[in-house]
């Protein structure tokens, strides 16, 4: 049963997970101002260059895991991007005792993302993608 629905499945993980990061970076590109701000407060250093980069991150990454182009590679710098994301944006061990539930859920959320993305990185995209097409393009050349 579930060889039947590989490949739909695949497309649907690619299109669930490219939910979570295309709208974050258009919503860090259309507030990029606040963007940098919420960076800033994190102590990041080049808070601007650090917006810059994880909205390309997040738009790129997201459009990639949609059309399944390139779609390993991308999955892998979402999953790091979303790993340094978690200690550094959503350190329940640093925030208050009222804060921490509510961070500790959002790290773990995004570790299980990271895990999720980490499974595309080791197994591809699936049949209904641009990396199958061109795969088997290039076979019957």
């Amino acid at each position: 049963m579930f060889d039947a629905l590989k490949n739909p499945l695949a497309l649907a993980g690619r299109l669930l997970l490219a939910s979570l990061f295309l709208p974050a970076g258009i919503g860090k590109l259309t507030g990029f101002a606040g963007t940098i701000a919420y960076i800033s407060s994190a102590g990041l250093p080049m808070p601007a260059l650090a917006a810059a980069a994880a909205l390309i991150v997040e738009i790129g990454g997201g459009a990639a895991l949609i059309a399944g182009a390139g779609t390993r590679i991308a999955a892998l710098v979402l999953a790091l991007f979303t790993l340094v994301a978690s200690f550094v944006f959503h350190a329940y061990w640093a925030v208050p005792a009222d804060q921490q539930y509510v961070t500790q859920l959002l790290f773990f959320k995004n570790i299980a993302v990271a895990g999720g993305l980490l499974t595309l990185v080791a197994w591809g995209a699936g049949a209904w993608s641009i990396d199958a097409r061109m795969a088997k393009n290039s076979r019957h050349r």
